[in-house]
């Protein structure tokens, strides 16, 4: 909770940082700002002794003459605003790429991070900040793997097609499939340098469809190379595909 400091009832009333903190208008004719200290104690117990939450130090400003009333109406939006955050999702990564092997795994990963925003909320500086948390792969071919908490991550070129990973996929026929990542990110959020508190909800993004051309391989043994003889087997004009 957001405790008034320095109120005339306070314990700190001789604290010497009372007359310390000023908390101008943010803008003409504005309200000023209400000096208060962050406070913690446990949800279950009656009563609770309150004690300064630590990470902030100090007083800090708020800006409401009701600060408890500020702090439930930004958390009753605040999902919404997450939500509308122009969070980047990523991209999703495939190894070997754009061309892989039937039969053959291909590696998958992701790439979105942790990213952070600030913003004015009802008169309120919020700082928001959105984790990935799961992903879901979805194949092209009617398969996907998630929600899972694994991102992936890229393997040496010498290991394609012969390293199976825990995000790979095997696919089974030849064709042009379009893969597409799910991220699905968790937020937090502190108002005017407070504790940060969690968001009660996700914020789900898919990327663009990455499409995989998936061939197939054919051996055979030839006398001749394309230099010497360009309608040997497997060469461009020997035809065939």
């Amino acid at each position: 909770m957001a405790d008034t400091h320095c109120r005339a009832d306070g314990p700190d009333t001789k604290d010497p940082g009372c007359d310390a903190l000023n908390c101008p208008p943010k803008s003409p004719g504005g309200e000023v700002g209400i000096p208060v200290i962050w406070k913690e104690a446990p949800k279950a117990i009656t009563n609770p002794g309150w004690t300064d939450w630590v990470p902030v130090s100090g007083p800090t400003c708020l800006y409401d003459a009701k600060p408890e009333d500020v702090l439930a109406n930004i958390a009753a939006r605040i999902l919404n605003d997450f939500r509308q955050l122009p969070v980047n999702p990523g991209t999703l990564q495939a190894q070997p790429f754009p061309n892989t092997l039937k039969g053959g795994p291909t590696n998958f990963y992701a790439t979105p991070g942790q990213q952070t925003f600030d913003l004015t909320i009802l008169g309120q500086n919020v700082h928001l900040t959105a984790t990935p948390a799961n992903y879901t792969y979805t194949y092209g071919d009617g398969t996907k793997l998630g929600p899972t908490p694994l991102a992936g991550y890229p393997i040496p070129q010498t290991q394609w097609l012969t390293t199976e990973t825990r995000n790979s996929h095997t696919y089974t026929q030849t064709g042009n499939y379009p893969a597409t990542l799910t991220t699905s990110f968790t937020g937090t959020y502190s108002v005017n340098n407070g504790p940060p508190l969690p968001i009660n909800g996700t914020l789900d993004l898919t990327t663009p469809p990455t499409t995989i051309h998936v061939w197939k391989t054919e051996k055979a043994l030839v006398a001749d190379t394309c230099e010497q003889n360009p309608k040997s087997w497997g060469c461009p004009e020997a035809g065939g595909d």
